[in-house]
Order: C-alpha cells, then structure tokens, then sequence
C-alpha cells in the first residue's frame, strides 16, 4: 500500500512539474483527446499549420485532407448559399468559421448560413 501511495505521489508531482501552469507550453492536439472547450482553443492556438479540428462532446477530431471529391459540391453549395445570403436581408453565408455551441462543442462547418 504505502508503495502504491509514493507512486502516486511521484506521478502528481511529475504532473504537477510538467503543468502549463508552471510556464510550460500546453501539449498539441491529438485525435481523440478528450478535452474541454478552453484547453482545446488553447492547444489549436498553438498550431497555426493545422486548419481543421473540432470538438464533439469533448472529444476532439481532426480531419484529413479534402479531396476534390468534397472540394467540388461544396464549392457548389458555397455558391448557392452565398446568393441566398446576398438576397436574404439580415443572412450571410460563410466558409469553415468556428462557431462555440457549448462548452463541450466547437465546431468548424463547411458551410455557414
């Protein structure tokens, strides 16, 4: 019992000493971290190369690369949308935006109305 303690004890001051509190920066995003709302905005922060990844019910999931395959119909309904937001006083239309749901969901759409 009293080794289980010391190893517990050890792995929160490791924890502890490795904390961003302490001035040291804050590790990246992975796929599938599980995180809340300001530690995921603070960790993709960190990654200006990266230009997709949400947060579903405090998970995060980074996507691949689009393919011309998505490229295409999204460019269509961007077109569509966007000439709705034109004629439509009061509705705009926009492109991959992140849009804060909660404080377990940020989301970046394709397409935004």
């Amino acid at each position: 019992m009293a080794m289980t303690s010391a190893v517990l004890a050890q792995h929160r001051r490791q924890r502890a000493a490795n904390s961003p509190a302490r001035g040291r920066p804050a590790p990246i995003l992975e796929n599938g971290d599980a995180l809340t709302r300001a530690e995921f905005e603070r960790r993709y922060a960190r990654m200006p190369h990266l230009k997709k990844a949400e947060l579903l019910e405090g998970v995060v999931f980074m996507s691949a690369a689009v393919r011309y395959g998505h490229g295409k119909p999204h460019g269509r309904i961007l077109l569509w949308l966007g000439a709705y937001g034109i004629e439509t006083p009061g509705v705009d239309c926009a492109d991959n935006v992140t849009v804060r749901l909660d404080d377990e969901n940020e989301v970046q759409p394709d397409a935004l109305l």
